[in-house]
């Protein structure tokens, strides 16, 4: 199977594939070359795709949708990490997190100073 993981802002893999496990909303399954045509809503967690020269790869996943039509396997979600070993997969979305977290409080930050602007700015029109 030919596997692509496509993010928002770039391909992260294109790779031939002999298995998949993933995981949707009503729990995880698994892809092999000769499984029919698929489609699933994706879940966070893990997506493990065993590639055609051998060897396991792991990513944490976000939200997103798996398609699988033929020998193709298309994945589109907003993020995805590639680690060797499972403790390296939770330590790089922990940073992930984090990092998000501290741009989300700027991001209110920034908003809640616009919106006292804005609030101020129409109480002097008064």
């Amino acid at each position: 199977m030919r596997l692509k993981i496509l993010l928002p802002a770039e391909v992260l893999i294109v790779q031939d594939v002999r298995k998949i496990v993933a995981e949707a909303e009503n729990g995880s399954f698994c892809l092999m070359p000769n499984h029919i045509d698929f489609v699933a809503t994706l879940a966070p967690g893990l997506f493990t795709v065993e590639p055609a020269a051998g060897g396991q790869e792991l990513y944490a996943m976000d939200v997103g949708t798996l398609v699988k039509k033929g020998a193709e396997v298309l994945v589109s979600t907003r993020n995805a990490v590639r680690a060797p070993d499972l403790g390296q997969v939770k330590q790089t979305v922990v940073s992930q997190y984090e990092a998000l977290d501290e741009r989300e409080k700027m991001v209110r930050s920034a908003s809640a100073k616009l919106e006292a602007s804005l609030i101020r700015r129409f109480m002097e029109l008064k």
